[in-house]
């Protein structure tokens, strides 16, 4: 069910505040309505949609541009109706080259219940994946303008995409999420960043919450310790997805290769499962 005016404005309120209080938060990301469900019932804040774990459930690989914007927020809608948490949405790129394709996807966001969004700098380009710096810019200053001219707090997330498609500059990265920041971007954001020090030098190097990619290869730190380096919002891209992915894969080479149901202990009741869905 689609929130109404007013729930959407409590939800953007809420979400908005998660990023002011002491600590960090964790926020998941579902894949589906059910997923949504399960993690709601699980007691956490907020949810965030995952482009990668649409792609996967979708039959598709990520990363690849093969995810229209239509799909995207038809996801969103049915994640947002299956929670009454806050959900922010991976809106990749902006689903367009330019600035003005960037801000009637962050309109179309909020049409669709969100109440925030995630926009890439990374372009189509694969021999030089990241766009250029001021485009970058203009594209995140055009999706703050969009933002704040909805009558709800929409939360917007500017994302640095060099270490996440194989370009570990962390000088440019800081300087691209200054840049952001001073467009008026809510969070920032660096995914795949290598290890504790990287995350300090972000932190440390801006004045905005950071949000960090949990699950990441290279990056195994607790909630408590990615905390005391200065995060404040930790997110885990398609973890969780592949986790799912894992289990449904060892199980199914388990009875093509053995022919015996070993998986099956331990796992869900079918009751259980269909309690979670309750909501």
């Amino acid at each position: 069910m689609h929130p109404s005016a007013a729930d959407q404005h409590r939800r953007g309120t809420e979400f908005r505040e998660l990023h002011t209080g002491p600590g960090a938060f964790v926020i998941p990301n579902p894949w589906d309505a059910g997923t949504a469900r399960l993690l709601t019932g699980l007691g956490f804040q907020a949810l965030a949609t995952t482009s990668g774990g649409l792609a996967l459930a979708l039959g598709r690989p990520d990363g690849a541009n093969l995810i229209s914007r239509e799909e995207t927020l038809a996801n969103a809608r049915d994640v947002v109706g299956a929670t009454h948490l806050p959900v922010t949405a991976d809106l990749e790129s902006g689903f367009g080259p330019t600035p003005e394709d960037v801000a009637a996807t962050v309109r179309l966001a909020a049409e669709a219940g969100l109440v925030g969004g995630s926009i890439e700098d990374a372009g189509d380009d694969p021999g030089d994946p990241v766009l250029p710096f001021g485009l970058a810019v203009e594209r995140v200053r055009a999706a703050v303008e969009a933002a704040r001219a909805l009558d709800f707090p929409f939360t917007v997330t500017a994302r640095a995409e060099n270490f996440f498609l194989g370009r570990p500059d962390l000088k440019d990265t800081v300087r691209r999420l200054q840049a952001f920041e001073e467009a008026g971007a809510d969070v920032l954001y660096a995914p795949a960043l290598p290890d504790a020090e990287a995350v300090r030098v972000v932190c440390a190097s801006v004045g905005r919450p950071v949000n960090v990619l949990a699950g990441a290869a290279g990056l195994t730190l607790s909630v408590g310790e990615l905390r005391d380096l200065g995060v404040r919002r930790i997110s885990l891209g398609s973890a969780l997805p592949r986790v799912a992915m894992t289990a449904v894969l060892r199980a199914a080479q388990e009875i093509r290769d053995e022919g015996t149901f070993g998986f099956g202990p331990g796992t869900l009741s079918y009751r259980d499962a269909n309690r979670l869905m309750e909501g």
